[in-house]
């Protein structure tokens, strides 16, 4: 298998400080990927910026420029959570550029898939607005780079963080296009999400929305993969599987209230994986959006990449949490949701 890695040293000039989402969550992924040796197995793909043209195909050109503007002035905070310093303008062009870089590497055959290490994420930014730690929306801009450049007409996006991607959902929400699939702890930030968010217009039943409860965790998320996205997935037939890679769900991550292990999101790969090598020629391209624990994510991310090379052995050196029984009926859960998008139960 050739699996692309998309990194670059300027992800780092995105200078937030003592940020939750900050420098050390790249430097500990590629420490860890470098000592295991994983990364000489991956095929290392230099970004390019984005240009304003493919950003403004999502971003108004106002915002755009505001951006640039305020790191231009030396950074400062966009809202409450997002913050900007002097090089984030740059890195945030280059990391929506990464994800395009490995979109056009997975098209073109140069790898089978790619995975883009970059920062800051994107989920969150809709048009007019940065938040949620987030500047451009890289997986929107890519999706729509993919459908203006290639000779595709359907696009599938993953978010498996553990916040509702409502910047991604906003900007395809009446396109039938792309299929976003998001499954994220509700009720949480952004406060979107909810099950009956399918869509609008022509884009109606387009949008899928799977909002788990605190708590769930492994076979949870297995039983939405295998019950609800893989369904739902082989009825649209993709032609590119694009993944918002958050893992924020591990249980060791303070920011969010999931239960899920690194060997979990191995397994929510695994599964998109062989939908895209049934569906779409293996075209399949994953972009990280949040995980703030510093062991948790390098290790995480290694199980993708591994899971993707093909390597059945995950290291997980932090296990699985022992929880007690969850009072919720999951199995009523998954009848509504299937009900919702009329997947035969």
């Amino acid at each position: 298998m050739r699996v692309g890695l998309i990194y670059d040293p300027v992800y780092l000039e995105h200078d937030t400080g003592t940020h939750v989402e900050n420098a050390q969550r790249l430097i500990a992924t590629m420490s860890l990927l470098e000592e295991t040796q994983l990364k000489d197995k991956l095929i290392s793909l230099p970004p390019r910026p984005a240009t304003v043209d493919e950003i403004s195909t999502v971003h108004a050109r106002e915002y755009i420029s505001h951006i640039q503007n305020q790191t231009e002035k030396g950074g400062g905070w966009l809202d409450g959570d997002t913050v900007t310093s002097p090089g984030s303008y740059k890195a945030a062009t280059y990391a929506a550029g990464g994800v395009i870089t490995a979109v056009e590497a997975v098209m073109t055959k140069k790898v089978d898939s790619a995975f883009a290490l970059v920062r800051p994420p994107g989920h969150h930014a809709t048009c007019w607005q940065a938040m949620g730690f987030c500047l451009l929306n890289n997986i929107a801009i890519a999706a729509k780079y993919a459908l203006a450049n290639f000779d595709i007409e359907r696009v599938l996006v993953v978010d498996f963080d553990i916040h509702h991607g409502n910047g991604t959902q906003d900007t395809f929400y009446a396109d039938p296009h792309v299929l976003y699939f998001s499954t994220h702890q509700y009720p949480f930030y952004p406060g979107t999400g909810s099950i009956n968010e399918i869509g609008a217009r022509d884009g109606e039943g387009f949008t899928v929305n799977v909002p788990l409860i605190a708590g769930w965790g492994d076979e949870e998320y297995q039983a939405v993969f295998e019950d609800v996205l893989a369904p739902i997935t082989r009825r649209f037939e993709p032609q590119l599987i694009l993944v918002s890679a958050g893992y924020d769900a591990h249980w060791a991550d303070s920011i969010a209230l999931m239960q899920v292990s690194v060997t979990g999101f191995a397994r929510m790969v695994e599964i998109t994986k062989i939908l895209a090598d049934t569906l779409c020629q293996g075209n399949l391209v994953f972009t990280l959006e949040g995980g703030y624990h510093l062991e948790a994510l390098p290790f995480s991310i290694k199980a993708t990449f591994d899971t993707l090379l093909g390597n059945r052995e995950i290291d997980d050196p932090l296990g699985k949490r022992e929880t007690k029984e969850k009072p919720v009926d999951f199995d009523n859960f998954i009848r509504i949701v299937k009900d919702t998008h009329h997947i035969k139960i």
